[in-house]
């Protein structure tokens, strides 16, 4: 029963590879989208607010700041209109849904990156 889930989801899987991230990561999401007969791919850059479901229907919402109002847009992880996804900065916050975000403007919705040590 496993291995037929295991085969119905390989098969209906875009086959992308897509970097692991968490709430707090500022992404960049590379995405097309069709005008008329033409298409093109948009980037969409912004902190990860939250993610949810599993398997193939998980989702993530990234809220960005479009001038002075917040923008926020919900990914189907599986999409493929998908194109790329880029992890910019690993922030650092304490819990999965950053709905606080919201209520904050300037420099107080600023997340803390989290600073990995690198080999020399």
């Amino acid at each position: 029963m496993a291995d037929l889930i295991k085969i119905a989801e390989e098969a209906f899987a875009t086959g992308k590879q897509h970097p692991s991230f968490k709430a707090g990561d500022t992404v960049t999401v590379a995405y097309k989208i069709v005008e008329g007969n033409k298409e093109r791919v948009q980037l969409y850059r912004g902190v990860v607010i939250k993610i949810a479901g599993h398997g193939e229907k998980k989702r993530f919402t990234v809220r960005k700041m479009s001038g002075t109002i917040g923008v926020e847009r919900i990914f189907p992880l599986e999409s493929p209109a998908i194109e790329s996804i880029e992890v910019n900065k690993v922030g650092k916050v304490r819990r999965a849904k950053l709905y606080y975000l919201r209520a904050l403007t300037g420099k107080k919705a600023r997340i803390k990156e989290k600073r990995t040590a690198t080999k020399a």
